[in-house]
């Protein structure tokens, strides 16, 4: 039986010339009991769908109806968990919870609404935190609160609002288990809005996508035996059919080459190119240890004495190679990054990049970090230049021009040169950075977890740019990567470290997959599952800071 129905919305914004359409012809029916996941790139306006569910924002056309009655405003048989936490700073998790309580349920007594509150912050897993604030609490436990506080309105109808993104990869792992779980026992009716293919294919019944145009797709059913686990999915032959179907049809509908072939390459030579004599005399002896980590120790003074954070990390890099980091939260991943980047002092040990110490920052080694760092008040053209500018000292002002102009055309923003950096979208903002590392000609690229201030699907977009622009350089690059289709997209070899402190490498593992990679192609690849899992195991392994022994590992290139 049908709980929501929404029959030919339309929602757009702004007046006359200004208005925007963004939801069309909007039909849709949910029925009691029911997962549904809606799955969109940013900006197709899948939070104004949840909006108008929510009763926050009200159609331009059409009707939303819950239970045959017109919804107008929001009401506590609606649950809504936003993706911020919208929590109250000066309440503690307890009185939070007990703020939707005492709004919903008054005809309770103290104790029965006291009751239901620990019955609540328990189903999440927070009875240890119930007096403290938010403030002192991590992301996901926030994102906890917030469930508890949803469900202890005991709505007819959960919505979530991409209410994982903003949590790191782990925990949002964790926490949409929980959410699986407690929908299991509840079987509540519930509408997920997500950017996750994976997420989506594990909790929905069905999954509809938001078309960049603002329109429905045809719904996808999820016919996967429940209860689902996460771990076995990966060999399941249904999971893997059904997420290539979803993911080809993502990518064909939102990620459309947005890159043009108008400009060239102008041949000119970076201030920390070898000089061609000696790159001719070296280059075979160095090709195979391009770059070498030999013995590499990071250590930090505290109170309590020295702690070291990373050690006995050995690596030798082949030149033109890609290599993938990857370990969870706390292994070290960036202070090898930036210890390589000549941004953190080595306490011991060395890296040595085409015959040289690294010592100190040089632009020789660019650096795409989370944050895209930009100056606000610039255009993408001026942030990209201010590094090229310095780079190539011997070309003309024109010359330097094509190259600033080229990389941003590789990256998609032919039309946004000259927008200001304050204007842009993270995405388009880290597209600059992108720009800007590659226009420096680099020897080594490094990339420190570049897209993961980003949606999924913005993601999936800037990794096929990235891949493009980077089968036309070859420059030897590092990424730093809580993602495991990320690591294995990008990556010659995934090398992946075990748990802080005292971190080091655990396992290297060699990705024989065909170059140029899309994610379509890579996805129906016999062996790219099997790649997978071998890195899914290595992480489940050190899950939840164990630190099991590291196997002895090859660390040279072949």
């Amino acid at each position: 039986m049908g709980i929501l129905h929404l029959k030919n919305v339309n929602k757009g914004f702004g007046q006359g010339t200004h208005h925007a359409e963004i939801l069309k012809n909007i039909t849709l029916d949910v029925t009691e009991g029911e997962f549904v996941a809606i799955l969109g790139f940013s900006g197709t306006g899948k939070s104004t769908l949840m909006n108008l569910i929510a009763g926050l924002e009200m159609p331009d056309t059409g009707s939303v109806t819950f239970r045959g009655k017109q919804i107008t405003a929001p009401g506590p048989e609606r649950g809504l968990v936003f993706q911020s936490y919208s929590l109250m700073p000066w309440l503690t998790v307890r009185g939070n919870v007990m703020l939707a309580i005492d709004a919903v349920h008054s005809g309770l007594s103290k104790s029965d609404r006291a009751a239901k509150a620990d019955h609540y912050i328990a189903m999440v897993g927070l009875p240890h935190a119930a007096h403290r604030r938010p403030a002192e609490l991590s992301g996901g436990m926030r994102q906890r609160v917030a469930v508890a506080r949803a469900l202890a309105m005991e709505p007819e109808l959960l919505l979530l609002d991409e209410p994982l993104s903003a949590l790191d990869a782990l925990t949002r792992a964790n926490l949409a288990d929980e959410i699986l779980e407690i929908w299991e026992a509840d079987k509540k009716t519930c509408i997920l809005i997500t950017n996750d293919v994976d997420e989506a294919i594990l909790l929905a019944d069905r999954i509809i996508v938001l078309n960049p145009d603002g329109t429905l797709a045809d719904p996808v059913p999820v016919t996967l035996p429940r209860p689902r686990d996460r771990s076995a999915m990966n060999t399941d032959t249904a999971f893997k059919a059904l997420r290539a179907k979803v993911t080809q049809y993502l990518m064909d509908v939102g990620i459309a080459a947005k890159v043009e072939e108008t400009r060239v390459l102008p041949k000119v030579t970076p201030i920390h190119s070898v000089p061609a004599a000696v790159q001719e005399a070296g280059a075979s002896s160095l090709d195979a240890r391009y770059l070498t980590f030999t013995g590499l120790h990071k250590v930090y003074p505290t109170p309590k004495g020295p702690l070291t954070v990373v050690e006995d990390f050995d690596l030798k890099v082949n030149k033109g190679e890609f290599i993938s980091l990857i370990g969870h939260s706390g292994c070290g991943k960036s202070t090898v990054l930036t210890m390589a980047a000549g941004l953190n002092p080595i306490s011991k040990g060395a890296i040595r990049l085409d015959g040289w110490d690294v010592e100190g920052a040089d632009p020789e080694r660019a650096v795409v970090f989370q944050s895209p760092n930009l100056f606000p008040w610039l255009t993408a053209k001026e942030n990209v230049s201010i590094g090229v500018d310095k780079v190539y000292p011997k070309a003309s002002r024109a010359e330097r021009q094509d190259v600033v102009e080229y990389y941003l055309e590789r990256v998609g923003l032919a039309d946004a040169m000259d927008q200001s950096a304050v204007a842009m979208s993270n995405g388009m903002k880290q597209r600059v950075g992108i720009a800007r590392a590659f226009a420096l000609s680099p020897k080594l690229l490094l990339l420190d977890e570049p897209f993961g201030m980003l949606d999924s699907l913005t993601r999936w977009e800037l990794q096929e740019v990235l891949m493009e622009v980077w089968s036309r350089t070859k420059v030897t690059a590092i990424c730093v990567t809580h993602d495991v289709d990320e690591a294995i997209l990008l990556a010659d070899r995934v090398v992946m470290m075990t748990n802080g402190p005292q971190a080091t490498i655990g396992k290297i593992t060699e990705v024989d997959l065909p170059r140029p990679r899309t994610r379509k192609a890579l996805l129906a690849h016999p062996d790219y599952y099997t790649y997978r899992q071998e890195v899914l195991d290595f992480l489940e392994e050190y899950e939840h800071g164990a630190k099991p022994k590291p196997k002895p590992q090859t660390i040279a290139a072949e």
